[in-house]
C-alpha cells in the first residue's frame, strides 16, 4: 500500500472549491467568508482587452483572465512571468520603488505563483513560488518565499474546531502541569489572568464548561476563512508560512516555519520574526521579537515578550514584557516581567509568578524524583534562583525567594518571602535567611520594582499589574513568617532549656514572640529550625531570625502608615481627631490571589467564579472587563489592606490611635524610609568598594568610565530626593495638625 496518498484533479479546478459544498451555507458561494474579510473599500473591475495582452506579453497566465480583477489603478506593466489560479483581485499598481530598512524594491507581482488571492494597494509581490488564500493589505512587501498558503479549516492558533473536524485535532496548551491536567485552550487575546484562572479549580467542572465555552463562542466553526496580511507588513526570505493570520505593519525576514499562528503588530506594538524560526499553534501578541532559531510549538506570547537566540517554548504562556534566550521552557505559565537569558537553563511544569530571574544552570524540572512525568514548581513573584540550581518537584516558594547555587536534594516549601534558600552540603542541611533581600540587596529589590513600571509597554492595560514589593501578597507572607518565627524561636527555646516539657505550638508561638521583642541576645544564641519545608530528614537552619522579625515588623508598619498618610493626604481632614474617627472601627486583613500579576482579594475571585457559573458573566471580554473594574478598585482595596495590617501589627483599632501614638507613627515611617534609602545606596556601594569588583580596573577613573560613578546613578540619585519629599510631606502634615517632632 503507498504511504503518501496523491490525489488527482483537474487542472482548471485550482484554486476553486475551497469550501465545499457540504460546509456552504445555502445561498452563499465560496467567496461569501473572503469578502466579509475584505475590508479595504477598492472597487474592482474585469480586465481589458488591451490589459490581457500586456499581461501575457510579460509571461503571465491565468485559467480564466475573467477571474483576474483590478482596480482603475491596475498597471499590468508592473505584472511579470505570474501564474494566476481561481479569483484574483488586485489594487492599485503605481511605478514606485518601496523601500524598508535596507532593502529597495519595485511596486508590483513579479515571477509568483498566486492561487485565489486579494491585493491592496501597491503591493510586493516577487519570487513567491506558492502564494494562496490570502487577503493582503496595502503596501505589502512579499519576497522570496516558498509558500505562503491558508488551508480552507484554519484556525490560526486558536484552540477551536472546524465543521467535520473530530475533536482530537482541538490545540490545547498544556501549561503547568506536564500529565495534561491542567490544559487550557489558547485564543487571541488570551491574558495571563485567564490563563491562570483555568489551569486552577480543575475540580470545578461546572466552571471549566463555561472556560470552554467562552473559548468556543469567541469564533465560528466555519470553514473557509483566508488569511489576511495587513498593511505595511513586510515579508522576505522565509520558506513556509501556512495558516497564519498577520496584523500590520509586521516584519519577518528568513524564518523556515510559520503555521498556525495569529501575530498581532500594529499601532499597540510591532511584531517581528526573525533568522531561522521554527513557530507552530500560537498566539504571538503585540510588539512581540522573534529572532534567530528559536523553536515555539503550542504557545502564547504576551506583548512585548521576547524569545531569541535558539530559545524552546513549548506547551508554555509567556506573559508581557518577558525575554527568554538560549533556553527550554515547557509547560510553564509564566506571568509578566519574566527573565530567562541562558544556554544552559531549563524551566518544566511550572508557575511563575512574575517579576521573576532564571539564572544560566539553572534545572527546573527533571524528572530527579518519580518514573511519571514530573509534578509541579509554584513561584512567587520575584523568584531567582542561581547559577547551577536543579530543583525537584513538587515545590513552592514564597514571594521573592532567591536560591543559592546547589543541588537540592528534595522538594521545598519555602513560606518565607525575600528569603535565601541554600543547601548546606558540608553541613547537611538546608539553610534560610528570610528577610535576605532587605539585608543584603536593597539596591536590586527597589530598583527592579521601579524597573518593571518603567518598562511595562502595554497599550491595553486590562489587567492592573503589581510590581512593588511590598503589597498585599507579599504582606500576608510576612504576618505568616512572623507566626513561624515565632513558633520556631519558642521551639529552640524550650529544646534547649527545657528539654523535657512538654510544649504546644501556641506555648512555643508565645514564648517565641516574647523573646523576639524581649531578648534578642537569647536568641541570636539559639539554633533556630524548622520542620515542613523540605522532604527530608535533615534539619532547615533558620539564620539571622531577630533581623529578619525585625525587619518584616518595620515593613509591615511602613507600609500600613504609608497608606494611612495616604488616605489622610486624600481626606484633607480639618482634624487629626476628625480624621482618626473616620477610620474604620473594625478591619480584617484579606487573603489575595495573583492571578496573572493582578493581585485580586480572596472574596472578589469568588464572586469572579460564581458569576462565570451563574450566566452573568459570558464571555471572555467580559471577564477582562471584571479585571479591568478590579483594577480600578485595587487603590481602595490595597488601602484597606494595609490600615488592616497596620491595626494588626500594632495589637489595636485604628480609631484608638492618638495624637501621641500618630506622632510616633511619623518617627516611625521616617525612619523605615530613611534605611531603605540608606540600605539602596549601600548595598550598590558594595560594587564600587569591593576590592575583587575593583581588580579589572587600571583605577579608579576607568572603572568609573565602565561602569559610572556612583555619584551619578539616576535611580540612586531618585530615591535620594524621594527621600527629601517624603519628609517634607510629613513635616507639612506635622504643621497641619501642629504635632511637634
Amino acid at each position: 500500500m503507498p504511504q503518501n496518498i496523491i490525489t488527482k484533479s483537474p487542472l482548471a479546478a485550482l484554486g476553486y472549491g475551497f469550501i465545499k459544498d457540504t460546509y456552504l451555507p445555502k445561498g452563499k458561494d465560496e467567496y461569501y467568508l473572503r469578502n466579509k474579510q475584505n475590508r479595504n473599500g477598492i472597487t474592482y473591475r474585469q480586465l481589458t482587452a488591451y490589459e490581457i495582452e500586456m499581461l501575457v506579453r510579460n509571461g503571465n497566465t491565468s485559467d480564466n483572465w475573467n477571474h483576474l480583477l483590478v482596480s482603475d489603478a491596475f498597471n499590468p506593466e508592473l505584472v511579470k512571468n505570474c501564474k494566476f489560479f481561481g479569483l484574483v483581485r488586485i489594487g492599485k499598481l503605481e511605478p514606485l520603488c518601496l523601500s524598508f530598512s535596507d532593502l529597495q524594491t519595485p511596486v508590483g507581482l513579479y515571477n509568483s505563483t498566486i492561487i485565489s488571492c486579494d491585493f491592496g494597494d501597491n503591493v510586493v509581490i516577487n519570487n513567491v513560488e506558492y502564494l494562496s488564500h490570502y487577503i493582503i493589505g496595502n503596501e505589502v512587501i512579499i519576497v522570496n518565499v516558498n509558500e505562503l498558503v491558508t488551508t480552507n479549516h484554519a484556525k490560526f492558533g486558536n484552540g477551536i474546531v472546524k465543521e467535520g473536524e473530530l475533536e482530537d485535532v482541538r490545540i490545547w496548551m498544556e501549561v503547568c502541569n506536564e500529565n495534561t491536567g491542567r490544559r487550557v485552550m489558547p485564543f487571541n487575546g488570551m491574558l495571563p489572568g485567564d490563563a491562570f484562572l483555568w489551569s486552577r479549580f480543575k475540580n470545578d467542572n461546572a466552571l471549566q464548561e463555561k472556560f470552554k465555552a467562552f473559548t468556543e463562542d469567541r469564533f465560528d466553526n466555519k470553514r473557509g476563512y483566508y488569511g489576511k496580511i495587513g498593511d505595511r507588513t513586510v515579508i522576505k526570505n522565509c520558506k513556509i508560512i501556512k495558516d497564519v493570520w498577520v496584523g500590520t505593519d509586521a516584519y519577518f525576514k528568513g524564518a523556515n516555519k510559520l503555521k498556525n499562528l495569529t501575530v498581532n503588530s500594529g499601532e499597540e506594538g510591532q511584531t517581528q520574526i526573525g533568522e531561522g524560526c521554527e513557530i507552530v499553534n500560537g498566539i504571538i501578541g503585540f510588539g512581540c521579537r522573534i529572532f534567530y532559531g528559536v523553536k515555539a510549538v503550542r504557545f502564547i506570547m504576551a506583548s512585548h515578550s521576547q524569545l531569541k537566540y535558539g530559545a524552546r517554548l513549548i506547551n508554555s504562556y509567556l506573559g508581557n514584557n518577558a525575554t527568554i534566550s538560549c533556553c527550554e521552557v515547557l509547560n510553564s505559565l509564566i506571568f509578566p516581567a519574566h527573565e530567562q537569558h541562558h544556554n544552559n537553563s531549563f524551566l518544566c511544569a511550572a508557575l511563575v509568578m512574575g517579576q521573576s530571574n532564571i539564572a544560566a544552570g539553572a534545572t527546573i524540572g527533571s524528572n530527579h524524583n518519580s518514573r511519571g512525568a514530573d509534578g509541579e514548581i509554584i513561584m512567587g513573584r520575584g523568584f531567582w534562583p542561581g547559577l547551577c540550581v536543579s530543583l525537584k518537584h513538587n515545590s513552592r516558594f514564597a514571594s521573592f525567594t532567591i536560591l543559592a547555587k546547589g543541588d537540592y536534594p528534595a522538594e521545598l516549601d519555602i513560606p518565607f518571602p525575600f528569603s535565601l534558600v541554600s543547601n548546606d552540603v558540608h553541613n547537611d542541611r538546608l539553610n534560610i535567611m528570610p528577610g535576605y533581600w532587605f539585608l543584603y540587596n536593597m539596591y536590586a529589590l527597589a530598583r527592579n520594582a521601579w524597573k518593571y513600571v518603567d518598562r511595562d509597554k502595554r497599550t491595553e492595560r486590562i489587567q492592573h499589574l503589581e510590581y512593588d514589593y511590598l503589597a498585599p501578597d507579599t504582606i500576608n507572607e510576612m504576618f505568616h513568617a512572623l507566626h513561624l518565627l515565632e513558633t520556631a524561636t519558642g521551639n529552640a527555646y524550650y529544646k534547649v532549656h527545657h528539654p523535657q516539657k512538654t510544649v504546644t505550638q501556641e506555648d512555643a508561638r508565645t514564648t517565641g514572640k516574647q523573646l523576639l521583642h524581649g531578648d534578642p541576645k537569647l536568641v541570636n544564641q539559639l539554633e533556630i529550625t524548622i520542620e515542613g519545608v523540605e522532604n527530608s530528614k535533615r534539619k532547615t537552619i533558620l539564620t539571622k531570625v531577630t533581623q529578619a522579625y525585625t525587619l518584616f515588623t518595620d515593613l509591615i508598619y511602613y507600609y500600613g502608615i504609608t497608606q494611612l498618610l495616604q488616605l489622610l493626604k486624600q481626606q484633607k481632614a480639618a482634624s487629626l481627631e476628625s480624621f482618626i474617627s473616620s477610620l474604620p472601627a473594625k478591619t480584617v486583613r484579606t487573603k489575595w490571589t495573583n492571578a496573572g500579576g493582578q493581585l485580586i482579594a480572596a472574596d472578589e475571585l469568588q464572586q469572579l467564579k460564581e458569576r462565570i457559573k451563574s450566566g452573568r458573566i459570558r464571555s471572555w471580554d467580559e471577564v477582562h472587563d471584571y479585571y479591568a473594574a478590579l483594577g480600578g478598585k485595587y487603590p481602595q482595596q490595597k488601602m484597606n489592606h494595609a490600615l488592616a495590617s497596620l491595626a494588626e501589627i500594632t495589637g489595636k483599632p485604628l480609631r484608638k490611635i492618638d495624637n501621641h501614638v500618630f506622632n510616633n507613627l511619623l518617627n516611625m515611617v521616617i525612619t523605615t524610609q530613611e534605611w531603605i534609602t540608606k540600605a539602596i545606596y549601600d548595598s550598590r556601594a558594595k560594587d564600587y568598594n569591593n576590592p575583587f569588583r575593583k581588580m579589572v580596573y587600571e583605577d579608579l577613573a576607568e572603572m568609573n568610565e565602565v561602569i559610572g560613578k556612583l555619584e551619578d546613578n539616576g535611580f540612586i540619585k531618585q530615591q535620594l530626593a524621594s527621600l527629601e519629599q517624603f519628609k517634607k510631606e510629613v513635616a507639612d502634615i506635622r504643621k497641619t495638625y501642629k504635632l511637634k517632632p
